[in-house]
């Protein structure tokens, strides 16, 4: 890949450490954002969603949204961590956002508190929708580890609904884009005991963590699903999101998994040296969203990418 190349995904570096410390840097510096935009001042903190829009004129019945949630185990992490993926789908046709929400290290903010942002986030696009010319019934959710947790969140926990919103608009996605998301947090007797990193989660859960996992309120009429999951993820175990997906499929509701051998907890990231495990799944959520008829045509990840070297 050329370096120009790698400039219009944000990157000047190619190595991982000068990466790394970008994706440290808070408030985040978002490269090709078109706008930024607060959807919740809670107290002090002012919470901002950043918009990458499509270049075309919207559509008669307007774009569909996608809105990406930073993982980093509800401790840290920005929202820098999607913006290649957000320049990828305002490319494609979507108005993309990537929402920064409380987070422990920065607020002492709790899981739960996490959820109520994640939830807040998702009604303001919809509240939105005529503003930002998107279609408010074409909105997916996404996210990676603790953000793919939110993501699940905001169509499957109920309640956690910030006081003073309008619960009128709806803060539940109509599509699901999952990376190696955290979707069992409590026991699932006979199947699953929670370890690791997740085992420690109750001191900062804010509220019972049966009723912050998303795996626990599974049930007919949820939206379709994708998730893409390192096989050899030793942070969220791949156990735990086929369990996900096998439930999800009995009670009827559409779910995917793709698996991916020898991949580990963020192999979809971004990264210079090898960035075919984020073409991949960039291609992957593609052919999802143009099934569910988001968007249209092939994947376009490789056009993107060296658009500014042709």
């Amino acid at each position: 890949m050329t370096r120009r190349a790698l400039l219009s995904l944000g990157f000047a570096s190619v190595t991982l450490k000068g990466q790394a410390r970008r994706m440290a840097v808070y408030p985040p510096l978002m490269p090709g954002v078109s706008r930024e935009e607060v959807y919740k001042q809670a107290d002090s903190t002012v919470l901002r969603l950043y918009l990458y829009l499509p270049a075309e004129p919207a559509p008669a019945n307007g774009w569909p949204a996608i809105v990406f949630f930073f993982g980093g185990g509800w401790r840290s992490g920005t929202p820098r961590q999607f913006a290649p993926h957000c320049q990828y789908f305002a490319w494609r046709g979507m108005v993309a956002a990537a929402a920064d929400y409380r987070v422990w290290q920065r607020h002492r903010a709790t899981i739960a508190t996490c959820v109520e942002d994640a939830k807040s986030a998702v009604r303001w696009l919809r509240a939105h929708a005529q503003q930002l010319a998107i279609d408010p019934q074409r909105i997916v959710a996404s996210g990676g580890s603790a953000g793919g947790h939110l993501a699940a969140a905001t169509a499957l926990l109920p309640g956690f609904e910030a006081l003073g919103e309008d619960l009128s608009v709806s803060s539940a996605p109509n599509a699901l884009v999952l990376f190696n998301p955290a979707l069992i947090l409590a026991p699932v007797p006979g199947k699953w005991q929670p370890a690791g990193v997740l085992a420690q989660l109750a001191q900062r859960a804010g509220a019972e963590l049966k009723r912050l996992s998303p795996y626990h309120h599974i049930r007919r009429g949820l939206p379709p699903t994708i998730i893409f999951h390192g096989k050899a993820d030793i942070t969220v175990p791949y156990k735990t999101a086929e369990l996900f997906c096998e439930r999800m499929r009995a009670a009827g509701n559409r779910c995917e998994l793709v698996g991916y051998e020898n991949a580990g907890h963020g192999f979809f990231n971004y990264r210079p040296d090898n960035p075919e495990a984020f073409y991949d799944t960039l291609r992957r959520a593609d052919r999802f969203l143009t099934s569910l008829g988001y968007l249209s045509g092939k994947p376009t990840v490789e056009r993107f990418v060296f658009r500014e070297s042709l």
